[in-house]
């Protein structure tokens, strides 16, 4: 059974299954926002990420002397979640940690997700609570994929990603198993200016299939805290805001038409990463009995 939100603006749809997002409808212009799965290029919209973000070097993690191991991007994605509170737009979904789960992370905890409509806003907020007796290491982060181009009659390459402020946007490459590589590429190249390198800064990032044929690009603490996908010949665009993520990560399948713009609290293991959860980049400590909040929106023009 699909789950729905709405108000005069939009028609927001989520799955149970993972409290997956898979609709933003606009009333008004009768488009839909999100990408919708399909198999042949990738058969999600807009997954979950947690108790980890990325990979794990060898999907292992070790804790209190003991091994584990999780696949990329962890397991929430992929359990029923309860409808714990449903009202006309707004709703509430409730993830427990479970026998299955503490066989592999070794944590009691409460994952909920929320998702409220303001007017022509979606906003979703996730809160973990530590409900065992011992500190909780957790990762989480969203995963939301946006079609492109949001009309008929544009291409691909006719939009492009505008954030606040200008970046320097120093990407950090993925190796072939999905670990953080040791150093930063400049992802608009460096200018030699007066026997200086200086890297090239811009607000946008144009988009292209090419853009993420070697995965995707992964930023860490940009200046930002929200981008607008957008077209100078389009009327239609999105922002999205993610302030309080420490990363971002912007990615598509291969050739495919969307876009996914991931606020992440965590991120893939390095290459030379020690395995030790609590030595994880990004890795958030959780003390018994106490509650982690973060929320990202999308606004739909």
């Amino acid at each position: 059974m699909m789950y729905y939100i709405e108000n005069e603006y939009l028609e927001v749809g989520i799955d149970p299954k993972g409290a997956e997002l898979f609709s933003i409808y606009n009333k008004q212009h009768e488009i839909d926002y999100v990408w919708g799965a399909d198999p042949e290029f990738w058969g999600k919209s807009s997954p979950v990420l947690f108790p980890i973000v990325g990979g794990l070097k060898d999907n292992t993690y070790f804790f209190e002397d003991k091994e584990y191991s999780l696949p990329r991007h962890g397991f929430a994605r992929d359990y029923e979640f309860e409808v714990e509170d449903h009202w006309d737009d707004g709703i509430s979904f409730l993830l427990r940690s479970n026998e299955e789960t503490l066989k592999v992370y070794p944590f009691e905890f409460e994952l909920r997700l929320v998702y409220e409509l303001y007017a022509n806003l979606l906003s979703v907020t996730y809160h973990v609570t530590n409900v065992g007796e011992k500190d909780m290491y957790f990762s989480i982060g969203g995963h939301p994929a946006f079609n492109v181009p949001l009309e008929k009659g544009l291409n691909y390459d006719d939009f492009h990603l505008e954030f606040e402020t200008e970046e320097a946007f120093m990407r950090w490459p993925l190796s072939e198993k999905g670990l953080i590589l040791e150093e930063p590429v400049a992802l608009l190249g460096v200018t030699e200016i007066e026997d200086e390198i200086v890297v090239n800064e811009s607000n946008k990032i144009p988009l292209t299939k090419e853009l993420f044929h070697q995965d995707a690009l992964v930023f860490k603490q940009l200046n930002s805290t929200s981008v607008t996908l957008k077209s100078e010949n389009s009327s239609r665009s999105l922002r999205f805001d993610f302030a309080g993520f420490p990363y971002l990560g912007i990615w598509a399948a291969k050739n495919a038409d969307f876009v996914c713009i991931e606020p992440w609290c965590g991120i893939a293991d390095s290459v030379s990463h020690s395995q030790n959860i609590t030595e994880k980049e990004g890795i958030n400590f959780l003390p018994a009995g106490e509650v982690f909040e973060r929320a990202w929106a999308v606004k739909i023009n």
